[in-house]
């Protein structure tokens, strides 16, 4: 199921950013871009299909999103991401006060030769 809604979003993704890109610059920000005709869609009636067209891509893009954050919530179930990270041997075992303690003198070999 998510793997379905994933491919949905996707598409929609791409399909949204090339619709964005087809539509003609009406505010000329930046002084770039909106000028004069000659485009494949001109006139009021295809801006505003095209502008209806976006609407529906993005609210249908933003659900999408919003269904799969539900989907990953339900998959996860309470667990954190440092659970699935460490394996279960490693979270049960707890250290003791030992384990943190810095080796004593006499339990390791000492580093350099003892020159006889």
């Amino acid at each position: 199921m998510q793997n379905v809604v994933l491919i949905i979003h996707l598409l929609l993704a791409v399909t949204l950013i090339g619709l964005v890109l087809l539509q003609r610059s009406e505010g000329g920000g930046l002084g770039i871009g909106g000028g004069g005709g000659g485009g494949a869609m001109t006139g009021r009636a295809a801006g505003s299909a095209m502008t209806k067209l976006t609407w529906i891509l993005a609210i249908a893009f933003i659900c999408t999103s919003l269904g799969l954050t539900i989907l990953q919530v339900q998959k996860s179930s309470g667990s954190s991401v440092l659970d699935q990270l460490m394996p279960a041997s490693e979270q049960t075992s707890t250290p003791s006060a030992e384990d943190l303690l810095p080796p004593s003198a006499t339990d390791s070999a000492p580093l350099l030769p003892v020159a006889d």
